[in-house]
């Protein structure tokens, strides 16, 4: 019953997913290509330039929640049950995304991203073995 509303459920998710990370949330076209590599202080700097606790639970944790029903992928594509294949899938993707961010302009690419994003993945590929464990 699960697997079935899984894959129905994965494709719009995914959809809406992309809609938020392109133009969603306020988002406009900047200037100029934008790129941040130095993974943990970008975010760092985020939390402490930031004025509400309310707008760093919601991007960091977001960036994590958002991304924790891709660890569910093993249900749809067998090869994706391994950890392995499914983070090399993952994160082979989400470097995709971020790097048409940057050449759109429609957001900015960059290192924490994709490491708060793959983390949710793991997360969810946690989860989804409990629950096949449990059934």
């Amino acid at each position: 019953m699960l697997k079935k509303l899984y894959k129905v459920i994965i494709i719009p998710y995914t959809l809406f997913l992309l809609y938020l990370m392109f133009l969603g949330m306020g988002r406009f076209q900047y200037e100029d290509n934008l790129i941040t590599v130095e993974p943990v202080f970008s975010t760092i700097r985020f939390i402490q330039g930031v004025q509400r606790w309310q707008d760093i639970v919601m991007i960091v944790s977001g960036n994590v929640i958002m991304f924790i029903p891709f660890g569910f992928l093993g249900w749809l594509f067998p090869k994706l049950q391994e950890i392995k294949a499914l983070l090399i899938a993952f994160v082979s993707s989400i470097v995709i995304v971020e790097a048409l961010q940057y050449f759109t302009r429609m957001g900015i690419f960059e290192v924490d991203d994709i490491l708060l994003n793959t983390f949710g993945v793991y997360l969810g590929w946690l989860l989804k073995k409990m629950i096949e464990k449990k059934n």
